[in-house]
């Protein structure tokens, strides 16, 4: 069955604490390894009825964008931009193509890897 944003709404509001939401957008930390957190972003995209999942990775004036794309490039999801001057790991997805269960793993790996691409490129846990 077909997810739609009010169901995944509720599916994150369930599982996390959510410190920012607008119509089309939820924002929340979720924890990753050790004592580390992640902020996540998603955001809706209403007209094709898509989810867009991103994490930052760091400022991008403070990391190295060329490793920073070498090391995505090893990556099985999502791709790099730089928005608003912060390089973010980002993933799309259909709602029409996922069930509730299915949003957890794009989710988890989007994050996990922005991690794992911030610690590795700043050392820091600033996002």
């Amino acid at each position: 069955m077909a997810t739609t944003w009010i169901d995944l709404i509720g599916y994150v509001r369930v599982r996390y604490e959510i410190f920012q939401q607008s119509e089309n957008v939820l924002r929340f930390h979720l924890p990753t390894t050790g004592d580390r957190t992640q902020r996540v972003a998603v955001h809706h995209v209403p007209a094709d009825d898509w989810i867009v999942i991103e994490s930052a990775v760091g400022r991008a004036d403070d990391v190295d964008l060329r490793r920073l794309l070498e090391l995505a490039g090893e990556s099985n999801i999502g791709g790099i931009v730089v928005a608003e001057g912060v390089a973010l790991l980002r993933h799309a997805a259909s709602l029409a193509d996922l069930s509730l269960d299915g949003f957890d793993r794009p989710f988890r790996l989007v994050t996990e890897a922005a991690d794992a691409l911030e610690h590795r490129l700043t050392g820091a846990d600033h996002f």
